[in-house]
């Protein structure tokens, strides 16, 4: 009997071992990220589109993006669950609150390459474990109206808010197509194992 329950309990010790060190459902993880990556581009983009309807020079998107974006960033982080968030990053900064880190930095060169070499689908979600998290990676491609502030030939008036708001400025001089940075979403595992339980 005594063999029976060691048996059994290290058999549940090891289950336990093995589900703690197991790699996550990177198909869940995908689909949630995916789903976390539209709540703040679709209430980032929409807000952004309203204010270059309103003002076609840029001014009122620019400041938009100044004052409100981080503010509903973190607004659409309070309605995430406690083991996942969203933000964005660049390497090319424009707000320094959103610093890559290397592995960020790793990835955007990554998509940055994979337009080199022809390659490249806006579509290209890329999953990364790193040690108790995955991180759901999309690239954010340059479109030809994001040239009024992030290209080559920005007005006057933009470029003095941008030095005004932003004087370590480095987001500018992109063309369409390019990678202008990523979202991505932190999932961490062993807390929305807990979450489903």
């Amino acid at each position: 009997m005594k063999k029976l329950i060691t048996i059994s309990l290290t058999t549940i010790m090891c289950s336990s071992l093995m589900a703690m060190n197991a790699k996550p459902n990177h198909a869940s993880v995908k689909k949630e990220g995916i789903k976390y990556i539209k709540m703040l581009g679709m209430t980032l983009k929409s807000e952004l589109k309203a204010k270059l309807k309103e003002d076609k020079s840029g001014l009122g998107a620019i400041g938009f993006c100044a004052n409100k974006a981080e503010e509903i960033t973190k607004d659409v982080n309070t309605k995430l669950p406690s083991y996942a968030s969203v933000r964005r990053t660049a390497n090319r900064l424009r707000n320094p609150n959103n610093k890559a880190d290397n592995i960020d930095k790793k990835v955007m060169q990554e998509y940055e390459q994979s337009i080199q070499n022809k390659t490249f689908s806006p579509k290209n979600l890329k999953i990364v474990d790193v040690n108790s998290t995955t991180r759901v990676y999309k690239p954010l491609v340059v479109k030809k109206v994001c040239l009024k502030c992030h290209g080559s030939h920005v007005s006057d008036s933009i470029k003095k808010v941008i030095a005004f708001k932003y004087p370590n400025d480095k987001a500018l001089n992109f063309k369409a197509g390019e990678v202008r940075g990523a979202v991505i979403v932190t999932v961490k595992i062993h807390d929305k194992d807990r979450d489903n339980e």
